[in-house]
């Protein structure tokens, strides 16, 4: 059913851009006979462009588990309540960032912050194609800004790290011995009612033999809470086996992305001018509000060419602020 559902949508989309390319066909003769059709032919040859961005992005998520659902976790970087509320704006835009896509965002382990934002946040993004578009996430993100929290108000610069992991189906063998597990169970924190903050159901699991370390406790059951640890835990122990072999892949490819807890992939600048750029393929875009909103598709299509030809975007004037 899935692989009749992934055909049915590529003939859905040959056949989209068939129609696409009359409607243009039909525009320019138009034009050629003298009508003025300048503002259609402008808005579907945007619509074109959009249409084929998407499916080019299709084509290049070929990787193993690119169609997988992800798991994202997201922790602030040194500086305190600044960096917590920039963790927390990072947390906003990924969720409507999936709302957008149409796809299921459940925060599963969420940390306030002592006076504001969070200490960090473990988000389940179920859908297709959600871990491969995430991939252009993983790194450090800097914000730049006149800060909020600052009496003075002076300018602060704030870094959270966002990592990504697929979510692995129960067919592939991820063997967890019980004696290699430490787990713990306590009260949930932060809101949540009765029940949840005065019962044991929050779960925290620890894999001795690794050090990896994964919590849940926005489910009031305890069996539900374990359960969910224990998929993140599966998805953590797959991308640490997986870390080790592109490790030893990119000493031979010269193009592969450094994708290591240091790198700083994007700087989100709110002042004294108004940019996101990122690093690494040299994207710019001057409407920050609009990326912050959840419109990040631009950012992870540049990626996606990136990761797979080397190429860049170029120095992004055309959407830099006047």
């Amino acid at each position: 059913m899935q692989e009749r559902k992934r055909l049915e949508q590529a003939i859905a989309d040959a056949e989209e851009v068939v129609r696409l390319t009359s409607d243009l066909d039909t525009l320019f003769e138009l034009g050629r006979e003298g009508e003025n059709v300048a503002a259609d032919l402008e808005r579907e040859l945007k619509n074109f462009a959009q249409r084929l961005d998407t499916l080019e992005t299709g084509m290049l998520l070929s990787g193993t588990n690119d169609s997988k659902s992800a798991i994202m976790a997201i922790h602030p970087g040194a500086g305190g309540t600044e960096s917590q509320d920039w963790a927390e704006m990072l947390l906003r835009m990924y969720l409507r960032w999936a709302e957008r896509h149409g796809f299921q965002a459940v925060v599963t382990d969420r940390l306030e912050g002592e006076g504001a934002g969070i200490k960090s946040a473990t988000v389940e993004i179920n859908g297709e194609n959600a871990y491969g578009l995430l991939q252009s996430e993983i790194g450090v993100h800097r914000l730049v800004r006149i800060s909020p929290f600052d009496a003075n108000a002076r300018r602060h610069t704030s870094f959270a790290s966002v990592f990504v992991y697929p979510q692995i189906e129960d067919d592939i063998n991820i063997d967890i011995k019980p004696e290699d597990l430490r787990v713990d169970v306590f009260r949930a924190s932060g809101a949540g009612g009765q029940h949840v903050n005065r019962t044991e159901s929050a779960v925290r699991m620890t894999h001795l033999p690794t050090g990896i370390v994964v919590q849940c406790q926005n489910e009031r059951s305890q069996h539900k809470n374990r359960a969910s640890a224990i998929k993140q835990l599966r998805a953590r122990l797959y991308e640490f086996e997986m870390d080790k072999k592109r490790a030893e892949q990119s000493k031979l490819e010269d193009t592969k992305l450094d994708i290591n807890f240091g790198s700083q992939i994007r700087s989100y600048v709110l002042a004294p001018y108004r940019l996101i750029k990122d690093h690494r393929t040299k994207l710019s875009i001057g409407d920050v509000d609009r990326v912050l909103d959840g419109d990040m598709d631009r950012l992870m299509h540049a990626f996606l060419v990136y990761k797979h030809t080397g190429k860049t975007s170029g120095d992004g004037k055309e959407d830099l602020p006047e």
